[in-house]
């Protein structure tokens, strides 16, 4: 039987009790594998390797080596979020890398979105690679490879940036969640303990925000980027949207407009907000939010994001317009 293909007769993960279930024969089954020896998982934050790491942290304790990578581009918090969640609460073994100068010096002038993206990706590679490198012992290699990577690969499908290491790192995958379903993945988060803040977080690009920061990115720009993008998730978040709104965002362009601050000219970036609703991500609507929420967005971005004079709502539904705009 392909342990690649998801059994017909597979019950849905959907309950506690299910999802209790599979974590008990999961733990059975990564220390069978494993027997004493050390695995490295690439924890990103996002929901599959969050999953995956809480899961063989009970199934294999110290035994698995996390590697966190901040390349500059997480979202406000969520690096923070990984430490205290990984390394305070479930005492994981982490190493933390922040290699936000590293990846920025590399981005500067670059302007063309895929050239970023490959700069983006392979400077994580060979940032992962050095820390491998680094440790002794490790014979296995965990990835948050879920089933519609599969299905969308014809195989399993390298995760989370890490399938670019270089052949002589010959580890043995460990890939406890492939045969399950993004949903299921977060009923398993929740019967592990996860925040639900982590369990529900919204996709977010491998290039993080260097996609959503147009253009050559600039660090005041990001900044902005960064601030703009908290304040819009707390406000959804406290009008109850966040559950109702499949994905938002902010972006920020690389071209200024003239605005006018404190009876002077100011010449400073918008702030474009981003939301899409979607079943599959090959179509999108776009919701209406109420307009008060989106009063309540503009002001805070106009008085407390520096270099910006404008906010503007991508009305733009899918097609003809991407999800993401780069």
């Amino acid at each position: 039987m392909d342990n690649n293909v998801r059994p017909a007769d597979m019950a849905r993960i959907n309950t506690p009790a299910l999802a209790d279930a599979f974590i008990a024969g999961q733990v059975a089954q990564v220390r069978a594998q494993v027997g004493g020896k050390k695995v490295l998982l690439a924890l990103s934050g996002g929901v599959d390797s969050s999953v995956v790491a809480a899961l063989l942290i009970k199934a294999i304790g110290k035994q698995l080596v996390c590697v966190h990578v901040n390349h500059g581009l997480m979202r406000k918090g969520e690096s923070e979020q990984v430490i205290e969640v990984f390394k305070n609460q479930l005492d994981a073994n982490l190493i933390y890398v922040d290699a936000t100068d590293r990846f920025l010096d590399l981005l500067a002038g670059v302007d063309e979105p895929e050239k970023k993206r490959k700069i983006i990706g392979g400077e994580f590679i060979k940032v992962f690679e050095e820390e491998a490198r680094k440790l002794e012992g490790i014979d296995f290699l965990a990835q948050g490879t879920i089933y519609p990577d599969i299905l969308e690969s014809d195989g399993v499908k390298a995760h989370h940036n890490v399938g670019g290491l270089p052949e002589d790192l010959q580890f043995e995958l460990v890939e406890p969640v492939k045969l399950l379903f993004k949903d299921e993945v977060r009923v398993v988060g929740r019967a592990l303990g996860l925040p639900e803040s982590m369990v529900e977080r919204q996709p977010f690009p491998g290039p993080g925000l260097g996609v959503r920061c147009l253009g050559a990115i600039t660090r005041d720009r990001l900044a902005a980027l960064r601030e703009s993008d908290a304040i819009l998730r707390e406000e959804i978040a406290a009008a109850g949207l966040d559950k109702q709104i499949w994905q938002f965002f902010t972006v920020v362009p690389n071209f200024r407009s003239t605005g006018v601050r404190d009876g002077k000219r100011a010449f400073d970036w918008p702030v474009i907000v981003r939301a899409v609703n979607t079943v599959d991500a090959m179509t999108a609507t776009v919701p209406e939010i109420p307009y008060e929420v989106l009063k309540k967005i503009t002001a805070r971005v106009l008085a407390e994001v520096p270099g910006v004079c404008r906010v503007l709502y991508d009305l733009t539904p899918k097609p003809v317009g991407t999800i993401e705009w780069e």
